[in-house]
């Protein structure tokens, strides 16, 4: 698998790998799992190096193998990279790293929250990438747990967001970094997801913006649906911060150097990531309070607007309730109604009608209700 490019395929009930000409046996939960509806078969293990010395070497194909020579080595470790693998398919691995049962039950179930957690043999660290969809204006978050041992790192990805081969393509093209061990990989895979929050952050600034202009827009935000994609921002809002706040805490015990298993020379690296995610939080919590005023904004405008429409419709009755008054009256057919047989009284009463109406409808409008 290391040295080489790699096809792995399944044959006879185990798992083979080919890799520059020779054929070695990986164990049957090590490689790969069946794959969609389609018959598509998929590898869990998306990737696995030996390191030493900051660069990507030829190893082992067999992980306790690879394993023992990184430790005998003392400069070296090595980095396995899996895709949502299932209880069977991780077993394997379990074995071979050792790894507390509590952070396997985590990292197969995922849904966790950002943390760091310190074991006898092992560090966990549990992240949560997020991606924005631009043709929906969505957020969504996935999940990245990351096990570093004394020689390994084991990185476990749910979800589609925040594929590490763009990461690990960089730290090979950076053997100095590299050579800081599970740290480097730590270090980068932070980063990586930090990095990618103020981008995240960036995009749902114009979604807001866009809000902004529709809300104070002269119709005053009147589509129908302008609530609710100021309520959809909010959701999107929330989500981002269930990924980015959490982290605060991990990555400021990261950058107090305490933390076992992490290079003690490692901090300023640390640093520099706690400095990004402290960035990103203060524009997510800005984000989420622009929203709230935006939300306010919009609320108080439309009761404005009902106060306005309550007042015509005050002012249209008001001059409906005179000449049905006046009608009225004139209209109780009473026998001693003098003013009913005067030659100019019906002219009389549709002018009483009319300049009254007039009236009103003057005063209305100098007020503003019409």
């Amino acid at each position: 698998m290391w040295g080489g490019e790699a096809r792995v395929r399944a044959e006879d009930g185990r798992l083979w790998t080919e890799a520059t000409g020779a054929r070695q046996a990986v164990r049957d939960a090590a490689g790969v799992r069946g794959g969609t509806g389609r018959g598509r078969i998929r590898r869990v293990i998306v990737d696995s190096a030996l390191y030493r010395d900051g660069r990507r070497t030829d190893g082992p194909a067999d992980l306790s193998q690879a394993l023992s020579e990184a430790r005998a080595t003392g400069d070296a470790f090595l980095w396995v990279g899996l895709h949502e693998p299932t209880h069977a398919e991780f077993d394997h691995v379990t074995a071979e790293f050792a790894l507390h049962p509590l952070a396997v039950e985590d990292a197969l179930k995922a849904h966790q929250r950002p943390k760091l957690e310190v074991y006898d043999d092992s560090l966990f660290a549990v992240l949560k990438p997020v991606v924005y969809e631009p043709e929906s204006d969505r957020v969504s978050s996935g999940e990245l747990m990351v096990f570093m041992g004394d020689s390994f790192v084991v990185t476990v990805r749910h979800g589609e967001g925040a594929p590490l081969a763009a990461v690990r393509k960089r730290l090979e093209a950076d053997p100095e970094v590299l050579r800081h061990g599970p740290t480097a990989v730590l270090y980068a895979v932070s980063d990586a997801i930090v990095d990618h929050y103020i981008d995240v952050a960036g995009e749902l600034q114009v979604d807001l913006e866009e809000l902004e202009a529709d809300v104070f827009a002269p119709t005053g935000g009147k589509a129908g649906n302008t609530a609710e994609r100021i309520y959809t921002a909010k959701r999107q809002v929330l989500e981002f911060r269930r990924a980015s706040g959490p982290l605060a805490g991990p990555m400021s015990r990261l950058t107090a150097g305490t933390v076992p298993f992490v290079n003690e020379h490692s901090q300023p690296f640390f640093r520099d990531v706690n400095d990004h995610l402290t960035r990103a939080n203060e524009q997510v919590e800005g984000l989420d309070r622009l929203l709230s005023d935006v939300l306010s904004a919009h609320l108080a405008q439309m009761g404005v607007r009902q106060n306005d429409d309550m007042r015509k419709i005050s002012a249209w009755a008001a001059m409906a309730a005179v000449p049905t008054m006046v009608a009225g009256i004139y209209g109780m057919n009473f026998d001693h109604m003098p003013e009913l047989h005067w030659e100019w009284s019906y002219p009389a009463v549709i002018v009483l009608m009319v300049g009254t109406v007039f009236g009103l409808y003057r005063l209305f409008k100098r007020r503003g209700w019409m």
